[in-house]
């Protein structure tokens, strides 16, 4: 996928976070992998012994079909055999389907970032930090 299509794609997907541009995109497909479903895709990086999960995005019209969990899965696995042993990620406090996507593949919520995103009306959300061991 090129940035262009990404950044599409999580417009469609977001209004908090905001959407990524396809600047920002081409910036971090430098620094991170990607992984791609038919609809849909992951951008993680591993750093030394630790993964992150940056995005997810699944197109609204087929989500809860299994691609999300496809991509996470996707990510654990190339993680691992990047060297990762630890695993994390920031989610909106208020996506109560991704939370429930992620904990499903093992993920636990281990703290919050008070204020950590800004809403379309200015407003601040909690994003809450979910850590996963690869070693299991």
């Amino acid at each position: 996928m090129s940035p262009d299509a990404l950044a599409a794609l999580h417009a469609r997907c977001f209004e908090t976070p905001r959407p990524w541009s396809a600047a920002e995109f081409e910036y971090l497909l430098t620094r991170a992998f990607l992984l791609t479903s038919d609809a849909g895709f992951l951008l993680g990086r591993v750093v030394a012994d630790e993964a992150e999960l940056l995005t997810l995005a699944v197109a609204p019209e087929v989500r809860r079909g299994g691609q999300g969990r496809a991509l996470v899965d996707q990510f654990l696995d190339e993680a691992a055999q990047r060297g990762a042993v630890t695993s994390f990620l920031e989610v909106s406090a208020e996506n109560a389907p991704a939370r429930a996507l992620y904990r499903a593949a093992g993920f636990e919520e281990v703290g919050l970032r008070a204020g950590y995103y800004l809403a379309p009306d200015l407003g601040k959300i909690d994003a809450v930090v979910m850590r996963r061991d690869l070693r299991t």
